[in-house]
C-alpha cells in the first residue's frame, strides 16, 4: 500500500507540472485525494516546481519562506505570490499541506500533547515541553550543557546544579554528592536577616533559571502512525503500525506546533527529539529528509536534534555516514539478552553484541556522546545487578545514560520502580564512571510522557480551549 501511494503521488506531480526533474520526489503528503502538498519539498524541488510552471526561480524562495518560515496554512495566504499564480496553484490541486491540530491537551506542568491529523485522516501525537525533560544533559551539546545547569528543585534533590566547569567532569564529581532534607531544614532555620538574604538569592536563582531555560523548549515528534517494534512497556506498541509518515508530515508536525506556540527558529532555540510514535529507522529515508528540511528550511540547529532507535543496527551504521544527522540515542532498557528479548522482541534480530558493536563503531563528532535510554521497570530490570551489567556493556564507550522511571498506562503490566531503586541504579552507574541522568517525567497526567503516546482522548484533563 505504501508503494502504491508513493507511485500515485509521483504520477500526480508529473501530471501537474510535466517536469521530469522532480518525478523522483517520493512520498508526497496529501491533503486529500486530489491535492499534493508543498510541505516536504526542499529548495531545489520548489525551484524546479515553479520553473516548470513558467515562473522565475525566485518564486521557489517565496514558497520556501511561506511554507517553512511563515508556516501559512493555505496557498491563498502566500501574499508574495501574485493572485494569478495563487489561483493557478489552487486550480492544479497544489496545497501547503500543513497538518491540522485535531485536539490539544495541556498538563499541569505546562506540557502540551497534540493530536495531529494528516490529510488521509490518520492521526499522530506530538508533544511540546516548554522546559524539556533533561534528556539532553551530558550529550556534549550546547543544549546538554543547558540541561545540566538547569536548577531542578525537586523534593529528592536528585540533580545538582553544575558549576561552570566542563559538564561531564563536573557531573562525575557530583555523582557522590547528596542534597539532603536535613541540609535544607538547617537553612530554613537561619535568622530573619539570613532568611531575607536567602529570599534574595532565591529570586536571583529563579531569574538565572529563566535565562538558562531559554533554548530548553523541546518538541517530540512522531515518524510513523503507530509502531511495529512492540516494546512491552510502551503504550504506542498496542496500536501496531498503520503506515510511515512522509518527510512533509514529519516536518508538518513541527511547523504546526511552532505556529501554535508562536515561536520561530532560529531566533527561538528549540530542541527536537524523534521520540514520538514509531521507529524512525524503520522509516529511514523520510526521517533523513525530514531532518535535512528541519535544519535547512525550518532553521532548527542540527546539534539540537536527537533521534532515538530501538536498535535497528544497519541504520545506525547508515546514520553515521549522513551529512546532516541528529545526535544518536539508543533505547537499551535491559542489561542482558534474555531480559532484553523479553522486553523488546527486536533483540532476537539484533542482539546486544551486535548493538554494542554498532555503537562502538559509530563516528562521534567533537564533544558528541551517544545516549543510552533505560526505562526502569519495578522489580524487572532495576536491580543493582542490572546496573552493574549495564556498566560492563558500556565500558570504554563515550556515552551517557538517561534513566526513565516507567510511565504507566492501561494495558501495561509493569509497575513504576521505587525511587530508592532508581537512585541506587543511578549511583552505581555514576560511581563506575558512567554519566547517568534521571529524566523528569513530563505530561504524565495527559498521557504525554515517554512511552504513553497512544492517541488517548478519554483522560481527566480537558482539552485546552
Amino acid at each position: 500500500m505504501e508503494v502504491q501511494v508513493s507511485v500515485w503521488v509521483n504520477s500526480r506531480l508529473w501530471e501537474i507540472v510535466g517536469n521530469p526533474t522532480i518525478r523522483n520526489v517520493s512520498d508526497r503528503a496529501m491533503t486529500d485525494s486530489s491535492q499534493v502538498a508543498l510541505l516536504g519539498l526542499d529548495r531545489a524541488e520548489l525551484t524546479s516546481f515553479v520553473e516548470s510552471l513558467g515562473e522565475p526561480a525566485y518564486r521557489g524562495q517565496q514558497l520556501r519562506d511561506a511554507v517553512y518560515r511563515q508556516r501559512v496554512a493555505s496557498v491563498e495566504e502566500i501574499s508574495t505570490l501574485s493572485q494569478q499564480l495563487r489561483g493557478t496553484l489552487t486550480e492544479k490541486g497544489v496545497a501547503v499541506g500543513l497538518p491540522r491540530i485535531a485536539q490539544k491537551f495541556v498538563s499541569e506542568d505546562g506540557t502540551v500533547r497534540y493530536l495531529i491529523e494528516m490529510g488521509d485522516g490518520q492521526t499522530v501525537e506530538t508533544v511540546w515541553m516548554p522546559e524539556g525533560d533533561g534528556g539532553e544533559a551530558g550529550d556534549g551539546s550546547e543544549a546538554g550543557e543547558q540541561a545540566e545547569r538547569f536548577v531542578d528543585l525537586n523534593p529528592t534533590g536528585a540533580e545538582a546544579l553544575l558549576s561552570e566547569e566542563k559538564p561531564i567532569a563536573a557531573l562525575k564529581r557530583c555523582a557522590t554528592q547528596n542534597l539532603t532534607d536535613q541540609t535544607q531544614n538547617q537553612k530554613q532555620q537561619q535568622n530573619s536577616d539570613q532568611g531575607q538574604e536567602q529570599n534574595s538569592d532565591l529570586r536571583q536563582r529563579q531569574r538565572r533559571t529563566q535565562r538558562q531555560n531559554q533554548g530548553r523548549s523541546t518538541i517530540c515528534i512522531s515518524s510513523q502512525v503507530g509502531c511495529a517494534v512492540d516494546c512491552q512497556f510502551c503504550l504506542t506498541a498496542l496500536l501496531g503500525v498503520k503506515r510511515n509518515l512522509t518527510a512533509g508530515e514529519i516536518v508538518g508536525q513541527v511547523c504546526a506546533v511552532l505556529k501554535d506556540q508562536q515561536v520561530s527558529p532560529p531566533e527561538d532555540r528549540i530542541n527536537l527529539v524523534f521520540m514520538g510514535m514509531g521507529e524512525p529507522f524503520l522509516n529511514y529515508d523520510n526521517f533523513v529528509k525530514a531532518a535535512r528540511l528541519l535544519v535547512e528550511e525550518v532553521g532548527i540547529a542540527e546539534r539540537r536534534m536527537t533521534v532515538s532507535t530501538a536498535g535497528i543496527v544497519p541504520r545506525i551504521h547508515d546514520l553515521g555516514g549522513e551529512k546532516i544527522r541528529p545526535k544518536l540515542a539508543i533505547s537499551l532498557n535491559a542489561s542482558n539478552d534474555a531480559l532484553r528479548t523479553r522486553l523488546m522482541p527486536l533483540n532476537k534480530k539484533w542482539n546486544l553484541e551486535m548493538l554494542m558493536a554498532a555503537a562502538k563503531a559509530y563516528p562521534l563528532r567533537t564533544r558528541e556522546w551517544i545516549t543510552f535510554e533505560y526505562v526502569l521497570l519495578g522489580g524487572v530490570n532495576d536491580g543493582p545487578e542490572n546496573a552493574r551489567e549495564v556498566v560492563e556493556l558500556l565500558r570504554g564507550m563515550r556515552c551517557k545514560v538517561n534513566l526513565i522511571a516507567l510511565n504507566p498506562g492501561p494495558g501495561i503490566e509493569f509497575t513504576i520502580p521505587d525511587a530508592e531503586r532508581v537512585a541506587e541504579f543511578q549511583k552505581i552507574l555514576r560511581e563506575s564512571g558512567v554519566p547517568a541522568f534521571v529524566r523528569r517525567p513530563r505530561g504524565r497526567d495527559i498521557y504525554a510522557a515517554c512511552g504513553q503516546l497512544k492517541r488517548t482522548v478519554e483522560i481527566a484533563t480537558a482539552p485546552a480551549p
